[in-house]
Order: structure tokens, then sequence, then C-alpha cells
């Protein structure tokens, strides 16, 4: 998943955006704004970290502001103020969760992971389809009882997918979820991530749609349908 780090404190920043890389996520690290403006305006997110003041400005309005323009993308404030008024001011403005400073980071990834499962519409972590297993919570897969390893760019790449079980998703499309504006990337890189993921989990968890992009395999495509409820609300 591609998330938006939003904050200008430059040692819990490089702190927060470590852990959130580890966990196999790709981060943009915003300090300002004017620049998190500029980032939406170019990326679609699949997750906001929202401190609630930047020198150029409060959260709290960057926030509104997106809500207003019907931007549904989760947020969670990461922030010092800890009022009781700040939290209920931070949700009713359209905030998904609230964490308050200082937090611990293994927190703050099952926060992400929560958050991120209830907008792909299926709060329960474990999928069970066929003969595949999968716990989105610790990034575990079993392939008929038999553990699979996929590294963390081959998991956020099949997330991607899982996330969003109807779509068609083009090249561009996950090159957009897999990597950073400062990241080099390969012609081909995005056929070898997924004819690793097709070796250890089968030929058809993934289609290819020629000339378009990809999508996830029939079958899982229905079990996810099936998983998930009726009211449902992807990003």
């Amino acid at each position: 998943m591609r998330v938006l780090l939003i904050e200008d404190d430059p040692i819990l920043g490089a702190a927060v955006r470590d852990q959130i890389a580890a966990d196999g996520h790709t981060v943009d690290w915003a300090t300002r704004l004017d620049l998190a403006r500029d980032c939406v305006a170019t990326v679609t997110y699949g997750l906001v970290l929202l401190d609630l003041m930047l020198p150029d400005g409060r959260g709290l309005d960057f926030l509104k502001a997106r809500r207003a323009a019907r931007d549904s993308t989760p947020v969670i404030i990461l922030t010092a103020r800890d009022q009781i008024s700040d939290r209920i001011a931070g949700l009713n403005a359209g905030a998904d969760d609230y964490l308050v400073k200082p937090f611990d980071l293994a927190e703050l990834s099952a926060r992400i992971g929560a958050v991120a499962r209830r907008y792909a519409g299926s709060p329960n972590p474990l999928v069970e389809i066929g003969d595949l297993a999968i716990d989105m919570a610790t990034r575990m897969i079993h392939r008929g009882g038999v553990p699979v390893a996929l590294t963390a760019r081959e998991w956020v790449v099949f997330e991607a997918f899982l996330q969003r079980p109807g779509a068609l998703l083009s090249k561009a499309q996950i090159e957009e979820w897999l990597y950073s504006f400062d990241a080099e990337v390969e012609s081909n890189t995005i056929e070898v991530y997924i004819g690793r993921i097709r070796r250890k989990l089968g030929h058809d968890i993934i289609e290819t749609v020629r000339g378009m992009g990809y999508r996830l395999g029939r079958k899982l495509r229905e079990g996810r349908a099936a998983d998930q409820p009726r009211n449902a609300n992807p990003p």
C-alpha cells in the first residue's frame, strides 16, 4: 500500500517512515501541507498519516478540505494533542483513527492494517479460499496447509489485488501502489513480481487481461466478494 506521511518532526517522521516501509508499504513523506497537497493531487494513496500541527497550517483543515472534496482515503491522525476535545474534533472531521504521541510503532502498524482492512470491506483478517489460507494481519499464507513465504514487495502487489477483488489494475496503477516518487522502476518489474506470485500460489491466482492489465483470479475474486459485507465501501 502507498502511504502519505505528513509530519514535520524529522526524528519521528524518519522512525514512522522506516517502520511502515519495513512492513512492506511504500511511503511518501511530506513535511508541509503544501507538499502534501501536491502529493494527493498526483497520486492515489491507500492511507494518510496526518500530524495536526504543521509549519504552514493545521492538519485538521487539510483533512476537512479532503473530505469536502469527497476524498475517502483513510486517515490516521498522529499528534501530541491528547485532549478528548481534540480527538473528537479529529474524528468528526473525518479521521478514521487517532494516535497520541509518543506511541508504539508496532501499535501504529497494527492500526494501519486494521484501517486498511475496514476500507477493503473485510475487517476479518483471515481469508480462506480453496486451498489458500491468508492472514492479512500477519501476512502469512498457507497453500494446502503448507506455509508460503512472499517477499515484502510480492505481498504488496498481491495485497493490491486482494483489496480490490473486482478491479482490473493496469501496470501503471500497480507501480503507483508499489513505488514512491524517488524510486526507479525497471520496465518489467511488475511482470517479474506477478510471475513470482503465480509460481508460489498458482498460475491462476492472477489473470492477465491482454493489453489492459491484471486482476485477481476468478476463484479468489468470487471468494473475496462473498467474504465482504454488503455495505462494503472499498477505496
